[in-house]
């Protein structure tokens, strides 16, 4: 699995530029990106593929320097929180084997992340700041209709997400 970490991340962990991804198959690359919600620094994740987002709110240098770890427990919360079942989880995650730190994936995916954090704006009123786990928050911009990477037409990342973790 690939993480691309966008020019504002990278510059943010203070880190050299990461090099440009191998993987071909989007379904698992993700763009990172790092954001300000309510004056707390926090992690945007979005799939490449289906434009499926989460938030992780108030993030801690220590968390940060151990981003794959970060970016896992954001995923699988948030997943969990959305309804998917742990052994869909597992199989997503086994079929992307090792996580990659990669620059993004492409100026149409990151067009996309800058979408979905439009739409993270737009409902910051979710936002529970006592807690890094933000579900409803991650619901209402993974059921709000989008386009992506991976899918024709209108959609929204919820629905996407179930189709590809049958």
């Amino acid at each position: 699995m690939e993480l691309g970490l966008t020019f504002p991340l990278q510059r943010f962990l203070k880190m050299k530029t990461p090099p440009y991804g191998a993987e071909t198959d989007r379904r698992f690359c993700w763009d990172l990106h790092v954001i300000y919600l309510q004056g707390r620094c926090c992690l945007l994740a979005v799939h490449c593929y289906s434009r499926y987002s989460f938030v992780r709110c108030d993030v801690s240098p220590f968390q940060w320097a151990d981003l794959p770890g970060l970016f896992l427990g954001g995923l699988t919360e948030s997943l969990s929180a959305g309804g998917f079942a742990s052994n869909q989880m597992e199989a997503y995650l086994r079929q992307a084997e090792d996580i990659q730190i990669t620059r993004t994936h492409g100026r149409r995916e990151v067009a996309f992340l800058n979408r979905a954090w439009d739409d993270v704006l737009a409902l910051d009123f979710c936002l529970d700041t006592s807690r890094q786990v933000q579900p409803l928050l991650d619901h209402g911009v993974n059921t709000r209709p989008s386009r992506c990477v991976g899918f024709e037409g209108l959609g929204t990342g919820l629905e996407r997400m179930r189709e590809l973790l049958k």
